[in-house]
């Protein structure tokens, strides 16, 4: 190409990594970069930086690769930092390129329009890695670096600020290779996978918790799970990673009383890539087995929050390889009727749940019939996200599960767009609530322009359902969660959104049905207030303390 600029660099890069969308806000600051992607591949112009990078960061989990965001500097930078801060929480692989005032002027005060002071300290604060490009010939080397530390393992999102006119600087892309590997996967020691191992093949009640990080290994802890009987409880991240239709998966259920139950009989816990995050484990209230065989590629990890018998540093699936070559040789102890114990715990923690969400049981059942295995379910933080979604609504793959993990609201529909956009040959289902989807109630009309295979529902409360209910249960007083909330149906049709309201549970087959058929986005509103509230109200397991 002749005369190749910073956004021939961008797009070559892309390339070279199969990605072929990015997503961003136009601006004096990228628009080099901008007019390139959108010339060669695809831009996706979502209306908030934020939504930018959660956009990147739902193509990048659905995909399994890189997402890339683009925003302005200075303010831009600033709004997207909310969704930087989500992706280091999850681990996701985001390239966030920022533009930047020019080179000369940097660090000078001078006022140059959307000049921040101090943006790349904000910027390392969010990122696994961020740099400033210092010359046109630097350029390829700090992209390629950002890249390679946003794949490697533990993964998370990178940050590059870019001047401006460094963007419209001569480039000549390909003339900096691609790093070798510069992270070197931890393998823990023969002897320590010997003994874990051997504390498996002597288990009697055994237990596995799959976190995110074993998200990747879901066929060799399948093998492992039903070698050993073990019944598997899962973070939200690690949903999926064995499919939960299989009857050893107990799932999302770890605090539940039969999941806490069970953990308190087992004796040997085997984690993988789990942080025990504190709403999954009753504030850390929740009792574990003494004899707790720890894996995790982040070695900060490893007995941070449970004391590990065994701590093996190590990515899991060749750990898990590991242990299965172990156990291959040895005899298992597993009590009879172990594997009974559990596929009954797994039984019962769905129908207590299902019984304390009324109505809302059929809803999920009917999504999860009509939606393939493949079709990616994006939540936003909401009560039919926290109550069902994140626990009874079946998943079948981990790229498939989307959630906020870092508990912001407001983030789905964005992260749903992007995953839409990542796995257009099947239908993305997203759940908001009607306080979650005015945070981001732009990001409609990017739904309308790129018209991705999507069906937003929303459930309409009034406000803030979550919130509404903690301060019910524990004060009696309601402060900042009742709000004005606008017609949902003409929000859809203002941006030509084919949209149907439920206020009916036996409404709802043949509106998703219909809004599936249509291969494109549909709105559907489900009310609230008319099928009524569930027989047990959501509260988050947040600790309160007591007067």
């Amino acid at each position: 190409m002749a005369d190749p600029r910073g956004g021939e660099l961008l797009v070559h890069l892309m390339r070279e990594h199969g990605v072929d969308t990015a997503f961003g806000v136009v601006s004096v600051h990228n628009l080099p970069l901008v007019e390139a992607v959108a010339g060669q591949l695809r831009f996706v112009p979502v209306r908030h930086e934020a939504a930018a990078v959660n956009a990147a960061d739902g193509y990048a989990r659905a995909g399994g690769g890189l997402g890339v965001a683009i925003t302005s500097t200075g303010t831009g930078a600033g709004n997207a930092a909310g969704a930087m801060v989500e992706a280091l929480t999850a681990g996701s692989s985001v390239l966030h390129v920022t533009g930047q005032i020019e080179a000369e002027f940097l660090g000078q005060g001078r006022g140059v329009i959307h000049e921040t002071p101090g943006q790349l300290d904000m910027l390392t604060a969010i990122s696994r890695y961020a740099a400033t490009v210092s010359s046109a010939g630097a350029a390829e080397k700090v992209l390629r670096e950002a890249i390679a530390v946003a794949l490697a393992l533990p993964a998370g999102p990178v940050s590059v600020e870019w001047p401006i006119d460094l963007q419209y600087a001569r480039q000549q892309p390909g003339q900096v290779p691609q790093p070798a590997t510069a992270f070197p996967l931890p393998q823990p020691g023969p002897d320590s996978v010997r003994r874990a191992a051997e504390l498996l093949a002597t288990a009697r009640r055994p237990v596995i918790w799959a976190g995110g990080g074993a998200a990747a290994a879901g066929d060799r802890l399948r093998a492992l799970a039903e070698a050993t009987g073990a019944g598997v409880v899962t973070s939200n991240a690690g949903r999926g990673t064995i499919p939960e239709d299989h009857e050893l998966v107990i799932g999302n259920f770890a605090s539940s009383p039969e999941g806490s139950t069970l953990l308190a009989e087992a004796d040997v816990l085997l984690s993988i890539g789990t942080h025990f995050r504190s709403n999954e484990t009753k504030h850390y209230a929740l009792q574990l087995p003494q004899q707790h065989i720890q894996v995790d590629i982040d070695a900060a990890a490893l007995g941070r929050v449970y004391p590990a018998t065994l701590r093996l540093h190590g990515e899991s699936g060749a750990v898990l390889d590991g242990l299965l070559a172990e156990l291959s040789s040895r005899a298992t102890s597993t009590e009879p009727g172990w594997r009974d114990r559990v596929v009954a715990t797994r039984h019962a923690a769905r129908a207590r749940l299902c019984a304390a969400i009324g109505p809302y049981q059929a809803i999920c059942t009917e999504l999860r019939a009509q939606l393939p295995r493949e079709a990616v379910i994006a939540r936003d933080v909401t009560i039919p996200s926290s109550q069902w979604g994140n626990r009874l609504l079946e998943i079948y793959h981990p790229e498939t599960n989307i959630f906020p993990l870092g508990g912001g609201i407001g983030q789905g529909l964005a992260t749903g767009i992007g995953a839409a956009v990542s796995r257009s040959g099947s239908p993305t289902a997203v759940i908001v609530g009607d306080g979650g989807l005015a945070v981001h109630v732009g990001e409609l009309a990017t739904l309308a322009q790129e018209r991705p295979w999507l069906v937003l529902l929303v459930f309409n409360d009034g406000g803030y359902g979550v919130l509404r209910n903690m301060q019910d249960a524990h004060s009696g007083t309601r402060s900042g969660v009742d709000l004005f909330t606008p017609d949902i149906g003409t929000l859809a049709r203002s941006v030509d959104l084919p949209y149907t309201l439920v206020n009916t549970e036996g409404k709802f087959p043949a509106a998703l049905a219909d809004a599936l058929a249509r291969r494109g986005p549909s709105v559907l509103e489900i009310d609230v207030t008319a099928l009524g509230p569930t027989p047990v109200p959501f509260v988050p397991p947040v600790h309160i303390p007591e007067d």
